[in-house]
């Protein structure tokens, strides 16, 4: 773990986070400035500058592949735009947008957008 990286920090359990799913290695939580609703950041738990360092580079994407899928059923978008740009901050993550047609974005704040997500499902963090 990096001690200045905020999404280290966020693994820790030191700064808060609106968790959507985790594993052991992975961990997805919504963007706090969402570019639309239910935007959610794909992260490995251990520290890696770039995507391509990461060492299960294959597992990661497995994983971020299911969070997208689980996105687009349960807030109903039309598609998942998949960003990988790494430098807004230093530790490897996916940003997952859901895309909704158009006039079909009211999905209220983080929590009633974490409720939505984990509704009957059993494979997402209660956290």
């Amino acid at each position: 773990m990096a001690e200045d990286c905020i999404f280290c920090q966020i693994v820790e359990g030191k700064i808060p986070s609106y968790k959507v799913w985790e594993d052991e290695n992975f961990l997805a939580f919504l963007d706090i400035h969402p570019v639309f609703p239910g935007h959610t950041l794909v992260i490995p738990k251990k520290h890696f500058r770039w995507i391509w360092e990461v060492e299960n580079y294959g597992e990661y994407f497995e994983k971020v592949r299911e969070v997208a899928v689980l996105l687009k059923e349960k807030l109903n978008a039309e598609w998942i735009q998949v960003n990988v740009m790494g430098n807004d901050v230093s530790h490897a993550h996916v940003h997952l947008i859901p895309r909704y047609p158009k006039g079909k974005m009211e999905l209220g704040d983080f929590t009633e957008i974490l409720q939505k997500i984990r509704q009957q499902d059993s494979k997402i963090s209660k956290a």
